[in-house]
C-alpha cells in the first residue's frame, strides 16, 4: 500500500482504501453498520498513514482527558483531587484513564489510534501526570492538534512540552540543610528513577547542599528506583545494612520515606533516635505515619490546579506566558528528624 504525503484527510483515507468518505467517518465513530472486511481495510489505512483525524467542532460539554501510569498512589490522587476540584470551578468535563508504560512496541501507529480515541469523544485537552511519553505520542498529539499539559513529566525532554511541576531542587537543599542542621553529616539519598527530571532536581539539590556543607557523600548512599514504599523498603534495608550505615535518609517521596522508616524497624532502630528520615510531597501517609514525617511540601492539589487550567487556555486557542511552571515547596517539620544520636547509643548496637 503506497504511503500517503502531505496532510491526510477523511477524503484521502477513503481513495486509499477503495470506500466512501461515509464509511471512513462510521469506521472513526464505531458505527456498526459497516462490514468486518470493510472496517479492517479502513482501519489498516487508517494505522499506515497514522491519521489522528479532528475532534469534533461542536460537543455538549468541554471534556479533558486526565491520564496517569502504574497504580493510583496518594501523590497522584491528591494531583487528580487538585485537576476535579478546578474542572468543577470551570464547569468542565473530566475524564480519567490509565495510560500504558512505555513498551518497545508503542509505535506510531499505535499512538495515532489512542489519540483518534481521545479525538473520536470530542476530548478538548489531555493532562498526564509522571507519564512516561513517546516522540510518537507528542507527535500524534501535535498533529491532532491537542493541547497537552504534564505534570511532573517522566521523559519529555521537548522545551516546547507545556508542564506543571514543583521547586523540586530548591525541596531537595531544604530537606538536606535540616539534616545538616541537626547534626548529621552521614546522611543518604533514596529516590525515584534516575531518568526523572524531579527526581534530577532532587538529588542534585541534595548534593549541593551536602558539597557546601563540606560533607562526603559516598557512591553507596545515594539510590535511585522508583517512588514507592516497597523500594523505600529495599532501599532502606540495603542503607542500613552498610558496614557504616548513615544516621539520616532523605527519601525521595512519602512513600519511600515510609518504606526506610519500616526497614529501621525490622532491625530495632527508633525513628528519629536512632535514624533520621525526610520524605517528599506531604500527603496524607506522612501525617498518618508513626512517627509523623518531616517532608517537603508540594502543592499537588494546586499543580492539579494550574494544570488543568492551563489546559484550557491551550484549548481556547490562548499563549502561556512559560512552557513550565513551577510551585513553590516548603519544608514541615514532624516528628521523624531530630540530632544524631551519640557514637555506639542506638538500640541495635
Amino acid at each position: 500500500m503506497p504511503r500517503l504525503t502531505g496532510r491526510v484527510t477523511l477524503a484521502t483515507v477513503a481513495t486509499s482504501a477503495g470506500v466512501s468518505i461515509a464509511t471512513v467517518s462510521k469506521v472513526l465513530n464505531g458505527r456498526s453498520d459497516v462490514s468486518e472486511s470493510t472496517r479492517a481495510r479502513v482501519q489498516a489505512v487508517l494505522e499506515e498513514h497514522e491519521y489522528v483525524g479532528r475532534r469534533p467542532e461542536q460537543v455538549d460539554r468541554t471534556t479533558v482527558e486526565l491520564f496517569y501510569q502504574g497504580f493510583l498512589n496518594n501523590y497522584s490522587v491528591e494531583v487528580i483531587q487538585g485537576v476535579v476540584e478546578a474542572a468543577q470551578t470551570a464547569d468542565v468535563d473530566v475524564v480519567v484513564s490509565t495510560h500504558p508504560p512505555r513498551p518497545p512496541g508503542r509505535t506510531a501507529s499505535r499512538a495515532a489510534q489512542w489519540i483518534r480515541d481521545l479525538t473520536s469523544t470530542g476530548r478538548r485537552a489531555a493532562i498526564g501526570i509522571t507519564s512516561d511519553l513517546t516522540d510518537a505520542d507528542l507527535a500524534a498529539l501535535a498533529r491532532a492538534r491537542l493541547p497537552l499539559v504534564v505534570v511532573d513529566p517522566v521523559n519529555v525532554a521537548q522545551p516546547d512540552v507545556t508542564s506543571v511541576g514543583s521547586t523540586n531542587f530548591a525541596g531537595g537543599i531544604a530537606a538536606t540543610q535540616h539534616l545538616l542542621s541537626l547534626g548529621h553529616r552521614r546522611i543518604a539519598y533514596l529516590g525515584g528513577p534516575p531518568t526523572s527530571g524531579c527526581n534530577q532536581a532532587r538529588m542534585n539539590g541534595f548534593r549541593g547542599a551536602m558539597e557546601a556543607a563540606g560533607a562526603p557523600v559516598p557512591k553507596e548512599y545515594v539510590w535511585t528506583r522508583e517512588f514507592l514504599y516497597d523500594d523505600g523498603l529495599a532501599g532502606g534495608a540495603a542503607l542500613l545494612d552498610l558496614p557504616e550505615p548513615p544516621t539520616a535518609i532523605f527519601a525521595g517521596s512519602d512513600e519511600v520515606a515510609l518504606g526506610v522508616m519500616e526497614a529501621a524497624r525490622a532491625r530495632g532502630l527508633r525513628v528519629p533516635e536512632d535514624l533520621s528520615v525526610v520524605g517528599f510531597d506531604d500527603t496524607q501517609v506522612a501525617r498518618l505515619a508513626s512517627p509523623q514525617l518531616t517532608t517537603i511540601k508540594q502543592p499537588l492539589r494546586e499543580m492539579g490546579s494550574v494544570a488543568l487550567r492551563t489546559a484550557l487556555r491551550l484549548a481556547a486557542g490562548e499563549k502561556v506566558d512559560s512552557h513550565h511552571v513551577e510551585l513553590a515547596t516548603r519544608l514541615v517539620t514532624r516528628d521523624s528528624t531530630a540530632q544524631p544520636a551519640p557514637v555506639g547509643t542506638t538500640a541495635a548496637s
